[in-house]
């Protein structure tokens, strides 16, 4: 029923009805709710999405490693979208990843069942911007806020894994310890490098002054 989709995808019509979706989610991303005073940020929060957008696909083309079975591990590609929902709130963070999984989505898809597209593109990726969950909560927020996006990715990518990629188990796994594993290694790697790297106090006070000025 679903074998097409790959084909849809890769079409001229499809690229362009994922554009279109983008466009709705951007849309939202600059939509005010919420108090009156948030209206003032709409202009700045346009421009500051837009940029990290374009960092996070840009990061995502520099692949350090790719995993057989998809999966990479980036030049901190995962950070951006964090970065927008700790320094924009929640809301917009998550509106900012699945714009940027949509436009991963155009970029290389890969896409066997709708509901996988949805798991492993849209919503893996606007977990990211969960990150805003610690927008307020003062030392190491960035590094807590980054920390959650990934691990909510990383639930994605496992439940994905179970569901639709669970016959390339090897021998002496089943497809949950098999997509446990495979999942974690890539992006506890990438997770790894970028919290070294943003633990490290000119970086940290850069990224904290970044934020306070915006």
């Amino acid at each position: 029923m679903f074998e097409n989709l790959q084909g849809f995808f890769e079409s001229t019509m499809g690229q362009v009805i994922v554009i279109a979706v983008i466009a709705v989610f951007f849309f939202l991303i600059v939509f005010p709710m919420g108090a009156q005073k948030e209206k003032k940020m709409d202009t700045k929060a346009i421009t500051i999405s837009a940029l990290l957008i374009a960092l996070a696909v840009g990061l995502g083309q520099i692949k350090l490693f790719e995993m057989p079975y998809g999966g990479t591990v980036t030049v901190f590609s995962m950070l951006p979208v964090a970065l927008c929902g700790y320094i924009l709130g929640i809301r917009r963070g998550v509106m900012a990843g699945m714009c940027v999984g949509l436009l991963n989505l155009i970029f290389g898809p890969y896409v066997i069942h709708p509901v996988q597209l949805l798991v492993d593109y849209p919503f893996a990726f606007g977990a990211l911007g969960l990150a805003g969950f610690f927008s307020e909560s003062g030392k190491n927020g960035l590094t807590k806020g980054y920390l959650l996006g990934l691990f909510s990715r990383y639930i994605c990518a496992v439940v994905s894994g179970i569901v639709f990629f669970g016959a390339y188990a090897p021998e002496g796994f089943n497809a949950v310890t098999w997509s446990l594993f495979y999942n974690f290694t890539y992006l506890a790697a990438e997770g790894i490098l970028t919290v070294v790297i943003i633990s490290l106090p000119p970086v940290k006070k850069a990224l904290e002054g970044l934020k306070k000025q915006l």
